[in-house]
C-alpha cells in the first residue's frame, strides 16, 4: 500500500507547446474515489486524505491514541481500497505459480499464503495475500498497485483462466488483543470463529451479512479481515463498533503499527528495484520452487539465496527522540551514502523512533552502529532484530489450547 501520486495541473501553454510537438497534452490529475464507508468515516469525525487513489480517514481521535488502544483492545480499520481478486478455472493453481514463489499445491482449503508478484528480473512488483476457496483462488493485493497487478496477470495468465476484480466488495481488518471476543459475538457460520488460526480463514454470517473472514492483519496483532459486500459495510461496521472493545482508526495508526511490527510496505520498502532475498522475505520463496522454479526471477534469487546479496533489509533503533523519516541517507564512515531509510518515525509502544532501511551486507549485523543523514543533521542508528514489538499471532486453535491446558 502506498500513498498515491498525482501530477500538478499543466497550465495552458505547456499544453498547448505539448499539442504543437505532436505529443499529447497530458491527461488531468483524478479527482480520489471514495470507498463504500466513506459517510460513516466522515460521520465520526474521521479526517480524510487522499490514499493510494481514494479519500480514506488518517485519523478520528489521534493517531497515537488510536495506535495505543489497537495495542490493548481492537480498532477497525477500512481497508477497502485493497485489491479483492478471483481466480477460477481449471489449471489456476499452476498458472499463478508462473507469476509468484508460493507452493499452491500445499494451500489446503480455508488457508492463506503471502508471497510476491514478480518481475523477470526478481523484482518485486507487489506482495499479497492467496487463499483458497471451494471454487478458486482468492487474491488481495495492494490498492495503489492493484491496476497493474490485475494487467500484468491479464498478460501473463492463459486465457481459460477466469479473473475476477471484485469491485463490489468491501474489506474490514479488526485488528487487537479483544478482536476475537468482539467478533465472536457478531459472526457465525459453518466454522467456529474461535478454531480460526493465523493465516486462516472460512465463511460466516456478521450481522445477518454473508462474509469471508481470515484470521490475519498487518498490524502484528491478532486480528480478522472481513470481505463483505460494499453496500453492507455500514451494517456490519456498526456492529462491530457498537462493541466497547472497538473503536475506528485510520492511515496513521495502521502505519505506525506495521513499522512497530516489522511489515513492509509496497512502494516504500518494497519496489520493482529490490528482491526478496534483499528485502528479507526469502521465507515467501516456498521449498519446492526453490528447487523447481518456474517462476520469474528464480534464477537471480536462488543465487542471491546461495551466495548473499550487498545490500538487505533491517530494523533500526534511532538514538534520541528526533525521528528519522523515508529518503534519509545512510552513510558510511566516509560520509559517502550507502543505503536508505525507507520507513521511520516515532514508535508509540516503544516511546523511542524507529526506522527500517536497506544497508550493505557487512552493516546488517544485530548491534551495529549506521550513520543517517537527513537534512544536513546526523543520527545514529542500531541495527536490532525486527519485528521491533513483539507479533502476537494465534496460532494455536481455542479448542487445541483447551485440550493441552
Amino acid at each position: 500500500m502506498s500513498q498515491a501520486a498525482h501530477d500538478g495541473p499543466t497550465d495552458d501553454r505547456t499544453a498547448r507547446g505539448l499539442a504543437l510537438s505532436g505529443d499529447p497534452a497530458p491527461e488531468a490529475p483524478q479527482p480520489p474515489e471514495t470507498l463504500p464507508l466513506d459517510a460513516w468515516h466522515r460521520k465520526r469525525g474521521g479526517r480524510m486524505v487522499p490514499f493510494a487513489g481514494y479519500l480514506m480517514p488518517v485519523q478520528y481521535d489521534g493517531i497515537i491514541a488510536e495506535h495505543l488502544w489497537t495495542r490493548s483492545s481492537a480498532s477497525l480499520f477500512d481497508v477497502s481500497h485493497m485489491g479483492q481478486l478471483f481466480l477460477s478455472g481449471d489449471g489456476a493453481d499452476v498458472a499463478l505459480e508462473a507469476l509468484i514463489p508460493a507452493d499452491l499445491a500445499t494451500v489446503k482449503l480455508g488457508q492463506l499464503r503471502y508471497s510476491l508478484l514478480l518481475n523477470e528480473k526478481g523484482g518485486i512488483l507487489d506482495d499479497l495475500i492467496v487463499s483458497r476457496w471451494r471454487d478458486g483462488l482468492y487474491m488481495v493485493v495492494n490498492g495503489a498497485t492493484k491496476w497493474d497487478d490485475i494487467g500484468w496477470m491479464r498478460e501473463h495468465l492463459p486465457d481459460e483462466i477466469g479473473m475476477n476484480h471484485m469491485e463490489d466488495r468491501a474489506l474490514l481488518a479488526l485488528q487487537g488483543p479483544q478482536a476475537a471476543a468482539a467478533l465472536a459475538r457478531h459472526a457465525s457460520g459453518e466454522h467456529n470463529l474461535a478454531d480460526l488460526v493465523f493465516m486462516t480463514g472460512g465463511r460466516f454470517s456478521i450481522a445477518g451479512v454473508d462474509a469471508w473472514i481470515s484470521r490475519s492483519g498487518y498490524t502484528g496483532e491478532d486480528g480478522f479481515e472481513i470481505s463483505i459486500p460494499a453496500e453492507a459495510a455500514a451494517r456490519v461496521a456498526d456492529a462491530l463498533c457498537g462493541e466497547p472493545e472497538v473503536k475506528p482508526a485510520g492511515l496513521g495508526a495502521r502505519d505506525s503499527l506495521r513499522l512497530e511490527a516489522g511489515l513492509p510496505l509496497y512502494g516504500h520498502d518494497l519496489d520493482e528495484g529490490t528482491t526478496p532475498i534483499e528485502a528479507d522475505l526469502g521465507f515467501a520463496v516456498a521449498n519446492r520452487r526453490r528447487e523447481a522454479g518456474g517462476f520469474p526471477g528464480h534464477a537471480r534469487i536462488m543465487i542471491e539465496r546461495d551466495q548473499g546479496t550487498v545490500r538487505r533489509r533491517v530494523g533500526l533503533v534511532i538514538e534520541g527522540r528526533q525521528p528519522v523519516r523515508e529518503g534519509a541517507l545512510v552513510l558510511d564512515a566516509d560520509g559517502s551514502m550507502v543505503g536508505r531509510v525507507t520507513s521511520g518515525g516515532f514508535s508509540p509502544s516503544l516511546e523511542r523512533p524507529i526506522a527500517m532501511a536497506y544497508v550493505p551486507v557487512a552493516a546488517a549485523a544485530t548491534g551495529s552502529t549506521v550513520r543517517i543523514e537527513q537534512r544536513g543533521k546526523i543520527f545514529s542508528g542500531t541495527v536490532t532484530p525486527l519485528p521491533f514489538v513483539p507479533h502476537r499471532y494465534v496460532r494455536l486453535a481455542q479448542s487445541a489450547r483447551g485440550s493441552a491446558a
